[in-house]
C-alpha cells in the first residue's frame, strides 16, 4: 500500500470510534489526520495539553498565528468557543479523567497494552512530554500506527523499548486491522480485506485471538 493510503486508512477507521461531543487529544503525526475523516454530524472537541480546548482546522499557509500552537509546536487555529488556560489547568483536565480519547502513535505495543512511543535508546529525544499523563488519564487510549516499520514488527508479546505507560492501551488500529487489547490477549476485531488473517499474524508476534464474528475493517 502507498504510504499516504496507509495513513488515510488508519485515520478513517480511528475517526469512527468517536461520538459527538467527545473530548479528544491527538498525538503528533498520523493522529492529526483523524479530524479530516469524522463522520457527518460528529463534532469532537480537540484538546492540546499546552492549554487549549477547542482546536480548529489547520491554518492556511500565510495565515498562521504565532501565538497559537499545539504541544508539538505546530500552528493551529481556535474555534469560536475555544478556551485557553495554563498548563496546570490543562493537566488537571487530563489527570482528572475529562479526556474521552487519546490517540497516539507508537514504536511498540504489546499484548498487555503496554506502549513505548517516546524514545529509542541512543537516539536524541525531546522527552516524554505529556504522553504519560494522557495515557493514564484518558478514558480510552487508541494507538494509531503502521503495522510494521520497514518490515519489522511493532506489535510484540513484550515491549523491549522504554515504556511510556503500562497496560493503558485499549485499541490498536493499523492499515491491516483493528486489534482490541483484552485480559485474554489481543483480539483481531476487524481485518482489512487487502490482507489475509495469515498475513496479519505473520507480522504480529503474539498469537491473535480470531473471533467467529470477525468483520472487515470499517471505513
Amino acid at each position: 500500500m502507498d504510504k499516504n493510503v496507509i495513513r488515510e486508512t488508519i485515520a478513517k477507521r480511528v475517526a469512527l470510534e468517536f461520538k459527538d461531543g467527545n473530548v479528544v487529544n491527538l498525538g503528533i503525526g498520523l493522529p492529526t489526520l483523524v479530524p479530516n475523516f469524522l463522520p457527518k454530524g460528529v463534532n469532537v472537541i480537540l484538546q492540546t495539553e499546552n492549554g487549549l480546548l477547542g482546536i480548529g482546522p489547520s491554518p492556511k499557509e500565510g495565515e498562521e498565528d504565532p501565538n497559537l500552537v499545539n504541544a508539538g509546536g505546530i500552528n493551529i487555529t481556535a474555534l469560536p468557543f475555544a478556551s485557553a488556560f495554563d498548563s496546570a489547568t490543562s493537566f488537571g483536565i487530563i489527570r482528572g479523567g475529562h479526556v474521552d480519547f487519546t490517540v497516539l502513535g507508537a514504536f511498540q505495543v504489546d499484548e498487555e497494552g503496554n506502549i513505548a512511543n517516546w524514545m529509542i535508546p541512543g537516539k536524541l529525544t525531546p522527552g516524554m512530554g505529556g504522553a504519560m499523563d494522557l495515557l493514564v488519564g484518558s478514558k480510552k487510549v487508541i494507538v494509531a500506527m503502521e503495522h510494521t516499520a520497514k518490515g519489522n514488527m511493532k506489535v510484540f508479546k513484550k515491549c523491549s523499548l522504554p515504556l511510556t505507560a503500562a497496560k493503558e492501551v485499549n485499541l490498536i488500529v493499523t492499515e491491516m486491522g483493528v486489534i482490541e487489547v483484552t485480559d485474554k490477549g489481543l483480539v483481531l476485531k476487524e481485518y482489512n480485506p487487502l490482507f489475509s488473517i495469515e498475513d496479519i499474524q505473520k507480522v504480529t508476534e503474539p498469537k491473535l485471538i480470531i473471533p467467529d464474528d470477525i468483520k472487515e475493517m470499517r471505513q
